[in-house]
Formats: structure tokens, sequence, C-alpha cells
């Protein structure tokens, strides 16, 4: 899947997805990524249809890893950047997502006009007959294959997961940060709690980044590390966790003060 080349239209450099370095590096690594062979491949016992990659965003995050500076530094993007690129990419429609428990599974709309050798030739219409028929026969034929394709995408659309990326994602950083405190901790059903978090979010209007900060604070908690093993739980003390961070910011004037400064260093604005 990996291996060997792929091939993009140099009309991308007049794109306006050419101006968004981000966006455009999550679009091409995973349209260089995706699966060529038209039956397909298995995956982690997943069947990938051509057009398709499979990947963690914690996975793709290191994937888009970049050096900068004099000492050569390596970089990441924040998971909140690379999900907002991906939803734009989404709202254009360039791919499609559906979460995984191995991953985000990405589909690359009209993957057959990316790779597709015909739609890269400029040649005139006699030079387009061969023996397989006229010109017109074959533009005919291509014209069913791309209503097949549109079919299927919107087929694909109508499958769609019912919670979003970022609800994937903070039920993975929750279990990353549960089996920081317990390795053995089993297997959770991680849809069911993508799904509980999209209802903090949808019901009962909590932000993504107040879900992550109660995540990661709860987990570093002597008390709460045990009692906050699942988002269902998380949700069910959502208030009470709230009243105590709160609590706990106004001991002293200084954990207030490092508190704000700490927030306004990494960008949140948790809201409570």
């Amino acid at each position: 899947m990996t291996k060997g080349a792929f091939q993009v239209s140099r009309e991308i450099f007049e794109n306006e997805i050419w101006s968004d370095v981000v966006k455009f590096r999550i679009f091409f690594y995973i349209l260089g990524k995706a699966v060529f062979s038209q039956d397909g491949i298995e995956q982690a016992g997943i069947h990938l249809e051509r057009g398709q990659y499979l990947r963690s965003l914690r996975n793709l995050q290191d994937d888009l890893s970049y050096r900068e500076g004099r000492g050569n530094a390596v970089k990441k993007y924040p998971l909140t950047t690379i999900q907002r690129k991906i939803k734009s990419l989404e709202k254009e429609e360039r791919i499609t997502t559906k979460s995984t428990e191995y991953g985000t599974l990405f589909t690359v709309v009209n993957y057959a006009l990316y790779q597709g050798l015909d739609n890269y030739k400029k040649d005139s219409v006699e030079q387009r007959r061969n023996s397989d028929g006229t010109a017109t026969e074959q533009q005919r034929n291509n014209n069913k294959n791309d209503k097949e394709c549109s079919k299927k995408e919107k087929k694909d659309k109508e499958k769609r997961h019912k919670y979003e990326i970022c609800d994937m994602t903070l039920a993975e950083l929750l279990l990353s940060n549960i089996r920081e405190n317990n390795p053995n901790y089993k297997n959770p059903n991680l849809e069911k709690w993508a799904s509980d978090i999209r209802l903090m979010r949808e019901r009962d209007n909590r932000t993504e980044d107040q879900i992550e900060y109660l995540i990661k604070w709860t987990q570093s908690h002597d008390f709460w590390q045990a009692n906050t093993l699942s988002p269902s739980k998380l949700r069910e003390k959502f208030d009470t966790l709230i009243m105590q961070v709160k609590q706990e910011r106004n001991k002293t004037k200084s954990n207030v003060i490092q508190f704000n400064r700490e927030a306004e260093d990494d960008g949140y604005n948790y809201g409570f």
C-alpha cells in the first residue's frame, strides 16, 4: 500500500488548497497513502477499498512532524489543528472519514479521478479512439462509471459515523491517560465512548477544550482517576468536577495566577 508511485495533476498548484500548508500536507499524505489496488486490501481485520487509508490521528500527527530551526527541532501540529483541517477537507468534499477502534478510516473522494491516467490526457478526440470503441462510446462509459462512483460516495456518506473525529480523539485521549495509571486496563468500546463524548458536546453544551481539560485533570487526581474511568462517568460528574476545579484554583492566589498563565500558554479558553 505504501510502495510505488502515485500521480497528481499540476492543477494542484492553482488550487486554493496549495496556499494552506497544513491542509495540503494532510490531504497529499492521505492521497499518497491510500490503497491503489482495485481489489483493496485487508488491514487490522478491516477491508480497505481503493482510495481508503486507515490511521489513528496520533499516528498521523507523528507522520506529519517536521524539523524547524537551527537545531532541527522536531515539531508536531496540535491535534486540534489536524482535526480542524480534516473537517475542512470533509466540508470541501475532498475526503470522508469514519472512526473505527483501530483509527480513522479516510476515503479520498473521487480517488479514481486523481489516479486515472485518462483524466490527465490532453489528446484530441481522434487520438482517444481505440479498439474498445469510439470516443463517444468511451465517454458514455466514463459517465456511467462516474455515476456509479457518485452513488457509492453518497451511500458512504449516509453510513458515516454518528460522532465527530474530535469525539473519538478525546475517547482515545481518555484511554491513553487511564493506561498511564493502569497499563492493564481492558479494551473499552471506543465507539460507545465517542458517542458519550458527542452527547456531552451536543446535549450538555460542553466544549472540546473543557472535556480535554477534565480528562487530563481527573486522571492526574488521586481520587478522581479511579472514579472517572469512562466518558459516561465523566459526563455524570461533570458539574461536580467543575466545582472542585474552581475550589482548587481558589485555594491560593498563586495557584490562580499559575493556572491563568498555563491557560494562556496553551491557548485554551476552558469556559469554567
